[in-house]
């Protein structure tokens, strides 16, 4: 069984904004419609976040837009959706997010080889102005010695 997967939505602000401590893969608790349209790559994730309810994983502010062939079987675009990580991994998250500063923020939403949806998570930190500015300095010096070598 040979699946198309070329999906691959990504949070391209997420490295501009924070430092990367720890990566996860999760998957996603979705509906019959909610993967028909990431399937038709109508998602976004780039306000998303995620915060802990009930010892659970959840993904805030995920939009999914609705399916257009749905009906009455649509969800709300914005609804909380659950992650779905081992017990062990969530009590890690769980513990480290008592620092102050961290917070779990989606990288890239995709679909794997058996046609589930994955999410790839990070435990990140904020960064300052400072640290922006000298990612910029770091990347347009790297974008000059590739010119010079062509």
């Amino acid at each position: 069984m040979s699946i198309e997967n070329n999906i691959n939505i990504k949070n391209r602000q997420a490295s501009y904004e924070y430092a990367f401590i720890d990566k996860y893969l999760a998957g996603i608790q979705l509906t019959g419609t909610e993967i028909k349209s990431i399937r038709e790559g109508k998602a976004n994730i780039s306000d998303a976040f995620c915060v802990f309810l009930r010892d659970e994983l959840f993904i805030r502010n995920m939009n999914v837009s609705p399916y257009f062939n749905g009906t009455y079987n649509n969800v709300p675009e914005k609804r909380d959706r659950k992650l779905l990580l081992n017990r062990q991994e969530l009590n890690k998250l769980q513990g480290k997010l008592k620092d102050q500063g961290l917070t779990i923020i989606p990288l890239r939403l995709f679909i794997n080889d058996k046609g589930f949806a994955k999410l790839e998570i990070a435990l990140a930190k904020g960064k300052k102005t400072f640290d922006k500015r000298d990612d910029i300095k770091k990347r347009d010096t790297e974008r000059e010695m590739s010119r010079k070598l062509k």
